[in-house]
């Protein structure tokens, strides 16, 4: 049975009464459970928020008195899908939005058939913070897909999700082209914010100069950061190289390894051997007093940490975008950053403007060529620390939550125009409306 905890009908009010549906709530362990704790928080200013769930719900626990949520046992499970939609249309929330990622649901396509199971009318969001890159069954032929997707009666990673949903957002441009091309709809781009903040109310010089004492740090010694999961497709291994190899320059130079290893994406036995690993390879590189890893942290204890920091550095194997969540916390708290190039490589990041661009990936001599520029250019140093903030400036949860309830809005009035269309030519009862049909069409929208 569905556990269900929401305020009595005694106690609602007019305000948008919004479900996120999210794959768990282990924020710990997922970037995408994080990111809705972070948007339920943002929303709840001015928003009834239910947090709803068939997953592992750990961080439930961490939820302010008085949060909504909605838990169902069972997992991710066409039986687990259909109590979660049950407790849904008692819930009866203005709009069902869900947070969708492969790895948040267990690779389970189960949550696909929500939409079949909800009641008509339900005007139902989707964003998608992964995508383009699997299939379900796999063995599907493409033309097949293709066929089914171009109408819109399902698609091969969301199932009934996408084509279904009233609205559908993305994270990145990438995902963008693939929703267009695939489904013929043009879905709204809303930027991932930082999980990782500063206090606005405490002095950043003494939170900075604490931290650095903790931290064991001369006053001029640099200190590099890298944030978030510190899996072995975020370059590690080459940034640990690159770090002896700015020794002999920078003799006091330190690296922070700030993030968790084990995810859902790395099982705890693969997180420890790759811990164990990236400490081997600090002890044959001769700088294993230089390198701390700090496994997960709270939010606030891993600001401290950053503020602490002078050049953040993200080496990912695949690159870096606009789009990533560590940009935008490294970015909140004022650091310049060193990345690798994407491919193709994301035109809001500009060499020497907003960061320094290191063009191959795996290449720890070309990674401390960039972090030595930084280290060693004041005016580089100033630059990319204005230009990174300004560029990701609406990136802030506040301006988050208003895209979000502005596209609620939207779903809204739409079904509310069509519940007064319908009635007026006799097609649907007052209190019925169509489902779907409200997706933006590339030829709708410049």
């Amino acid at each position: 049975m569905p556990v269900t905890r929401a305020a009595p009908a005694s106690q609602r009010t007019d305000r948008p009464r919004i479900a996120l549906v999210c794959g768990n709530l282990e924020p710990a362990r997922d970037g995408v459970a994080d990111y809705t704790l972070h948007l339920r928080e943002a929303l709840g200013q001015r928003a009834d928020v239910w947090l709803a769930t068939a997953g592992p719900a750990a961080g439930a626990a961490e939820l302010p008195a008085g949060s909504r949520l909605i838990e169902v046992a069972g997992g991710w499970n066409a039986r687990g899908v259909a109590a979660l939609a049950g407790a849904l249309r008692r819930a009866a929330p203005d709009v069902v939005h869900v947070q969708f990622a492969p790895s948040a649901f267990g690779y389970s396509p189960a949550v696909g058939l929500l939409p079949l199971l909800l009641p008509t009318g339900t005007r139902l969001v989707t964003t998608l913070h992964e995508y383009d890159w699997w299939s379900w069954p796999a063995h599907v032929p493409d033309r097949l897909w293709r066929l089914v997707e171009r109408r819109r009666w399902w698609d091969r990673e969301t199932l009934a999700l996408a084509p279904r949903s009233s609205r559908v957002i993305v994270t990145n441009g990438a995902h963008a082209s693939a929703v267009r091309s695939r489904l013929g709809i043009s879905p709204r781009s809303v930027p991932v914010g930082a999980n990782v903040v500063p206090d606005p109310g405490a002095d950043r010089r003494a939170v900075r100069q604490a931290a650095r004492s903790r931290l064991g740090l001369l006053p001029d010694a640099p200190l590099l950061a890298f944030f978030g999961f510190a899996h072995p497709v975020k370059g590690l291994r080459y940034l640990i190289e690159a770090l002896a190899m700015l020794v002999p320059e920078h003799p006091g130079v330190r690296l922070v390894i700030v993030g968790g290893f084990a995810s859902l994406a790395l099982s705890e036995p693969e997180a420890d051997a790759f811990r164990r690993e990236l400490a081997g390879r600090a002890r044959e590189a001769g700088v294993a007093d230089r390198v701390l890893m700090t496994g997960h942290l709270p939010s606030a204890e891993a600001s401290r940490v950053l503020a602490a920091a002078d050049i953040a550095v993200l080496p990912f194997t695949a690159g870096v975008t606009a789009k990533s969540g560590a940009l935008a916390a490294v970015a909140a708290h004022g650091l310049p950053v060193v990345v690798t190039a994407a491919d193709p490589p994301d035109p809001a990041l500009v060499e020497a403007r907003t960061a320094v661009v290191v063009p191959r990936v795996r290449d720890a001599e070309a990674l401390a060529a960039g972090i030595r520029r930084l280290l060693s250019d004041a005016d580089l140093d100033a630059r990319v620390r204005a230009g990174l903030a300004t560029l990701l400036a609406d990136r802030g949860w506040a301006r988050i939550a208003d895209a979000h309830l502005k596209l609620y809005r939207e779903c809204h009035d739409e079904g509310a125009g069509r519940r007064r269309s319908a009635r007026a030519h006799g097609m649907w009862p007052a209190g019925g409306a169509p489902g779907g049909g409200g997706h933006d069409r590339p030829d709708q929208r410049g």
